[in-house]
């Protein structure tokens, strides 16, 4: 199942690509059955899902690329995807936003063939990343995702198009470039047990793998008994988190001592692989590029970019920084935690000094996101959780509060909250679902915002790594978010109707499309804030395990 859903939007961008320009209006329809699909099979994984074991479940293997090296051993690459408890929200969130998407797409009018085609490839990439648990295999799908984006923003974006997708083209490479040099480092460190048992001649075959075999290897490679020209170096997430597959005196074993500049090798690993992330996420100074990016994309490409794509250097960092360099996380937990509030506060005051609406929003996504780092670096159960519920639960809400930017975009062409007045008359079922967002954002208790926030701030207060102050400062982040959103919806649908550029006859509500798209959403945001189980129940047993091998790092 999970390889369909990286299959079968490569098939439909196939497919769209071969198609005549004579069937172009099949394009949407091919890529709202692909992105149906996805939904359904997501549903199904759900369902398989097991969430009362925290180990990787569904998983899929092939032996992908092997190539043997000499006296630098056997290098060992295979297509493996599986999912725990931290994956599959994001996996089911991405079946969510994606589909919306490309409802919201169908108001794209021009070169429809490469649109669409770059859509469903832009789908694959980014489940691909969520279900990798090879590093290679996530580093390619991570590095792809830049192509179809970039042309997505560059192609259909707004008049500023090819500067804001060539910035965010040079900010994520150069934060691959430094994910590039450790994930070599750890392949050079790192050796695959069971295909090294299969080597030296324990076994003949993977599935007489067990887990007494794997810790004999492991005495082996401790004791420097096997040949350098017999280790099977290896890629695996699985491996390279368990200290007793890295080879002694490698450049980042977890008991060697190299220094490069002053710094431990572990440590230094550490920190590229959050300033990689921390680009995506995005982390203040790191931001920059987000929101030129969501003023020049098109609504379609908005709602992808905030509601999965920033979920991508949280999850990246929390699967590959948390969970392959917990000693890290901790020696460098205050300095994450800082910046996290820093995003936080920084991203309030910005989004309350814009006037585009657009803007506002990607300012805001940036103070959201500071809660998921302050919710990584935090090391606690709840703030790991909290985390994960906050990339989810804004996954959701920020696809919503760009399409309701597309909304009013698409009948006036412009986006300037001082440009209207009293929208509430005229387009009532429009400001109804704009005021439920809103709320929803600010994290009013009963929606998903006010879950995600509030797990994040209990686990960092609780953390015994980060002082007291530091939470405190972080919820001046939920009293800015009032204040931006109360004042804009204060200011743009209160009072008698007018509108700057256009009659008040073309601010007509929403039709059955926009609804389509809306409602689903905001029954969703509702349903997390309710029952935010749904989702804690997914996340809680694979967070439990990694706090306990964390305690016991």
């Amino acid at each position: 199942m999970l390889s369909s859903l990286i299959f079968i939007p490569l098939l439909g961008s196939l497919l769209v690509i071969l198609l005549p320009d004579s069937l172009k209006n099949s394009y949407k329809w091919i890529t709202l059955a692909v992105c149906s699909l996805e939904l359904l099979v997501c549903g199904a994984i759900y369902v398989a899902f097991d969430p009362t074991q925290a180990d990787y479940q569904l998983l899929e293997r092939a032996d992908w690329i092997s190539l043997t090296l000499g006296s630098l051993g056997v290098v060992s690459i295979d297509y493996l995807v599986g999912i725990d408890g931290i994956s599959l929200p994001l996996v089911l969130l991405t079946g969510v936003v994606m589909l919306v998407g490309a409802i919201s797409s169908w108001t794209i009018d021009k070169r429809l063939k490469a649109y669409y085609a770059l859509y469903l490839l832009l789908t694959a990439t980014i489940i691909g990343c969520f279900i990798a648990l090879d590093f290679f295999l996530f580093f390619l799908f991570f590095e792809f995702m830049l192509l179809p984006m970039y042309f997505l923003i560059g192609l259909w974006g707004g008049p500023r198009r090819e500067y804001a997708s060539i910035k965010f083209f040079l900010y994520t490479l150069a934060g691959s470039v430094l994910i590039l040099l450790v994930m070599i480092s750890l392949y050079i460190s790192v050796m695959d047990p069971v295909e090294t048992a299969m080597n030296i001649g324990l076994i003949s075959d993977r599935s007489e793998a067990t887990d007494d075999l794997i810790r004999q290897v492991q005495f082996l490679l401790a004791d420097f008994k096997i040949q350098p020209q017999q280790l099977v170096h290896t890629f695996d997430l699985r491996y390279m988190s368990h200290g007793g597959n890295y080879l002694p005196n490698s450049f980042l074993s977890p008991t060697g001592e190299i220094v490069v500049l002053g710094i431990p090798s572990r440590m230094l690993a550490f920190l590229c692989v959050f300033l990689g992330f921390a680009v995506k996420l995005p982390v203040v100074p790191f931001h920059t590029w987000l929101p030129d990016a969501h003023v020049e994309a098109p609504t379609p490409v908005s709602v992808v970019l905030a509601g999965v794509l920033l979920k991508i250097g949280g999850y990246g960092f929390l699967r590959i920084g948390w969970g392959l360099f917990p000693d890290g996380a901790a020696e460098y937990a205050l300095l994450l935690a800082g910046l996290g509030v820093i995003s936080i506060v920084y991203g309030g005051f910005n989004a309350l000094a814009q006037s585009d609406l657009k803007k506002m929003i990607a300012y805001s996504s940036v103070s959201h996101m500071g809660f998921v780092l302050l919710g990584i670096a935090s090391l606690t159960a709840e703030g790991i959780n909290g985390a994960v519920y906050q990339m989810a639960s804004h996954g959701v809400l920020s696809a919503m509060l760009f399409l309701l930017t597309g909304v009013i975009y698409d009948r006036t062409h412009d986006r300037r909250i001082d440009n209207y007045r009293g929208l509430a008359s005229a387009m009532p079922g429009y400001t109804a679902l704009t005021a439920i967002a809103f709320f929803a954002s600010l994290g009013l208790p009963g929606f998903s915002g006010f879950i995600g926030e509030l797990f994040t701030l209990m686990g960092s207060f609780q953390s015994l790594w980060l002082p007291g102050w530091m939470t405190a400062i972080a919820t001046l982040g939920i009293i800015l978010a009032a204040a931006y959103f109360l004042w804009t919806l204060q200011r743009m649908f209160f009072g008698p109707l007018w509108s700057r550029t256009e009659t008040a006859g073309q601010l007509t509500d929403l039709d059955a499309r926009e609804r389509l798209m809306l409602i689903p959403l905001a029954a969703l945001a509702l349903l997390l804030g309710l029952f935010p189980n749904v989702l804690f129940n997914l996340t809680n047993s694979t967070v439990a395990q990694w706090i306990q091998r964390f305690s016991v790092e």
